[in-house]
């Protein structure tokens, strides 16, 4: 009967770790990363900084999940329905980084890619029709980013606010900053909706400027706006400095210290 008694009690306690274990895993938040290419990529000649990120963060502490995706702009990654699955798995205690703009800049019309929007972060709205009778109401870039901040919130998740990646683009011996647009933008929506920003674009283009343009194309092997391996080690390591500059941010406590 002691016998009995005994390992019942020893099925109990195992019982328990295993089900506490189980609760601290739940328990740990996960970092989702949404963006374009240059947030997640090929991982051959091209890489998306979101992918190199992981290995910043402790993955004892906290999971990453990068579900940027080639090609998409604000309004194409709502559109396809990839914001509302990944909202779906937001719990609180999650962060998510948003990283937009390449994709962003045409002007919205009914071609088979139909990912641009209008300018701005206003209300302003255009109605589009496609052949098939389809119909789409078209917003801002900043509404889009705002919808994702919103819904993030919603769920108290933490979101934050990226400025899009510099492209190899030189005038005057300096890259040009996307203060007067894209920049402007996400940092005009965080501000207003109390979410972090990061101004990444400002953060690699001060490197690049302090490198050179020499330096610099080694990271760009195909074009100006995609980087390999090493570029997309730089924007990563820009993202944990954007971090690591605000205290306020939470993710700073799941950063590996170099």
């Amino acid at each position: 009967m002691t016998s009995k008694i005994g390992l019942l009690l020893m099925v109990f306690i195992i019982s328990s770790i295993i089900y506490s274990f189980s609760l601290l895993q739940e328990e740990k938040p996960t970092l989702y990363i949404i963006g374009d290419s240059t947030v997640r990529n090929t991982n051959k000649e091209q890489w998306g900084w979101g992918t190199l990120i992981s290995d910043l963060f402790d993955s004892t502490k906290i999971k990453v999940a990068n579900h940027a995706i080639a090609g998409r702009s604000s309004r194409s990654f709502t559109n396809e329905g990839r914001w509302g699955r990944l909202d779906s798995l937001l719990k609180p205690g999650d962060y998510v980084m948003m990283q937009f703009g390449h994709n962003d800049g045409s002007y919205p019309d009914t071609s088979r890619r139909n990912r641009g929007t209008l300018k701005g972060t206003g209300e302003e709205t255009i109605e589009l029709e496609f052949a098939d009778g389809r119909k789409e109401t078209v917003h801002t870039y900043g509404w889009y980013i705002r919808q994702f901040v919103r819904d993030a919130k919603a769920k108290s998740a933490i979101p934050i606010v990226l400025s899009m990646i510099p492209r190899n683009i030189w005038k005057d011996g300096k890259v040009p900053r996307a203060g007067n647009d894209f920049g402007k933008w996400a940092k005009e929506v965080a501000e207003q909706e109390g979410a972090f920003f990061i101004d990444l674009n400002a953060i690699t283009a001060d490197k690049y400027d302090q490198w050179g343009p020499e330096r610099v194309k080694q990271f760009f092997p195909g074009d100006h706006t995609h980087t390999n391996k090493e570029g997309a080690a730089v924007n990563a390591a820009s993202v944990v400095e954007g971090i690591q500059q605000n205290p306020a941010i939470g993710l700073n406590k799941y950063l590996v210290r170099q």
